[in-house]
């Protein structure tokens, strides 16, 4: 018999019809351990869950210890979930990055947002960015036993001193070192480059980026972003924002080292983020440029993907489509240019469809955030409230929270609809789904829906 506090692995929830009902695993049972080895976290589970034939011990909610032998295929499932997803606490970013974003937040804002993880079990989970400086040996260890792969990695300069003092944190300097060591155990890894102007950029990127290319055998591909800037500084080291010109000089700066390694290892290796090309005033790259879209969620290549989504669809709607409806499609000043785009291009295609593009200032964190994701609930509302909206509101995804339908300054969904009097549709961000949202009357399309589309 064992103590209900000796142990956090407690299920929070058992599928119905799973192997874990079956053997009567049930809600607020703890999972001690498999094939006898203890399990810490998320990752252990999950690694010695892969195993045929499990020797699973259980401690049940009424304080009995159970051990029961499951026999399974090979990425068969239990069908429980823990109460808490990771198992083990978060691993907290010790660093004080000059760019911090979470540094620069207003304040008043929901605990959660302050929160700084640098977990590489989050990397690997949900694509997060890890500095690699808050692991222990045996974290390094893990991941290599494991081939816990891609890792996502904030390397920002390969410059041993330029990196301990960006970060801050006097143990960050041997990033190399640690970057080859995964290389040497085949661990993949995408890098991220938070650009920021005179301090990690101009030759100190251009070292950056030959360093990185040395590993490209393991290292699949580069992103190069600018630092976000809000209005919230104050007490802050001063970085500059990137303009016009500063963002053109990156751009022709990173082509030159795409050519090469389109030579060398077939593939661009390192990318510029969109919004380097909004800001200096450029064409985006070709749909191929990006070689499979690897750093979609760092921003890169996402209004190229999107416009080749939205066109090759709007192709294929067939006849003549009459739909008499006044959409209004909200986004943040960076993608207004692109969204007013193709609004105009579906209009010509869909008769008596109105669309009014609004493009909301992000007053709430001030400062040089221009992108839709960070654009709040508060910010749409004072945008929205004088204006005619017709017979709906379509919003990007990216604008809310992930499984809640909640913005960042927790205005909710409801809210907008209730104080503004009109239903309120989100959209993927995907050509294809964005046309499919504000073509259709419901709150979301579902798949097999194109044929009805076709005839309206």
């Amino acid at each position: 018999m064992l103590k209900r506090e000796d142990t956090g692995n407690i299920i929070g929830k058992v599928y119905k019809g799973s192997m874990a009902e079956e053997v009567g695993i049930e809600p607020g049972d703890s999972l001690l351990g498999i094939n006898g080895n203890e399990i810490e976290d998320i990752i252990d589970y999950k690694f010695y869950l892969a195993d045929e034939y499990l020797e699973i011990e259980i401690l049940k909610a009424k304080g009995e210890r159970w051990i029961i032998e499951i026999e399974k295929e090979y990425d068969e499932e239990l069908g429980i979930e823990f109460e808490n997803p990771l198992i083990d606490e978060v691993k907290n970013c010790k660093n004080k990055c000059v760019f911090c974003f979470v540094d620069q937040l207003p304040p008043n804002m929901r605990s959660s947002l302050y929160l700084k993880d640098d977990d590489f079990r989050l990397s690997f989970l949900q694509g997060n960015y890890i500095t690699l400086t808050n692991m222990s040996e045996k974290d390094i260890n893990k991941i290599i036993r494991y081939r816990i792969s891609p890792i996502n990695i904030s390397v920002h300069t390969t410059d041993s001193e330029l990196r301990k003092r960006m970060l801050n944190n006097k143990f960050a300097g041997d990033i190399l070192g640690t970057l080859e060591r995964l290389a040497e155990n085949n661990i993949e890894m995408n890098c991220q480059i938070v650009l920021c102007p005179n301090i990690n950029d101009k030759k100190e990127l251009d070292n950056t980026i030959r360093d990185l290319g040395r590993l490209s055998g393991s290292i699949n591909s580069v992103a190069v972003v600018p630092v976000g800037l809000t209005a919230y500084r104050e007490g802050l080291q001063r970085i500059e924002p990137f303009d016009e010109k500063s963002a053109s000089y990156v751009i022709d700066q990173v082509k030159v080292w795409q050519k090469g390694f389109r030579d060398s290892v077939n593939r661009n290796f390192v990318y510029v983020s969109d919004e380097f090309y909004i800001l200096a005033n450029r064409g985006f790259p070709a749909y191929e440029s990006y070689d499979g879209f690897p750093q979609l969620e760092n921003g890169v290549g996402l209004v190229t993907k999107f416009k080749h989504e939205f066109y090759q669809y709007l192709r294929t709607l067939q006849g003549t489509i009459e739909i008499y409806k006044h959409v209004t499609v909200v986004t943040g000043t960076a993608a207004c240019r692109l969204i007013r785009e193709i609004c105009d291009d579906l209009v010509k295609r869909v008769k008596h469809l109105k669309i009014e593009v609004v493009c909301v200032e992000n007053r709430f964190f001030g400062g040089h955030i221009s992108v839709s994701g960070l654009v709040t609930g508060r910010d749409i509302y004072d945008n929205l409230k004088d204006k005619y909206l017709g017979n709906k509101i379509v919003l990007p995804q990216s604008m809310i929270k992930t499984g809640e339908k909640i913005f960042l300054d927790d205005y909710t969904i409801t809210e907008l609809e209730t104080k503004l009097g009109v239903p309120v549709q989100i959209s993927e961000v995907e050509g294809k789904k964005f046309i499919q949202t504000v073509l259709s009357p419901e709150n979301r399309v579902k798949e097999g829906e194109d044929e009805c589309l076709n005839q309206l």
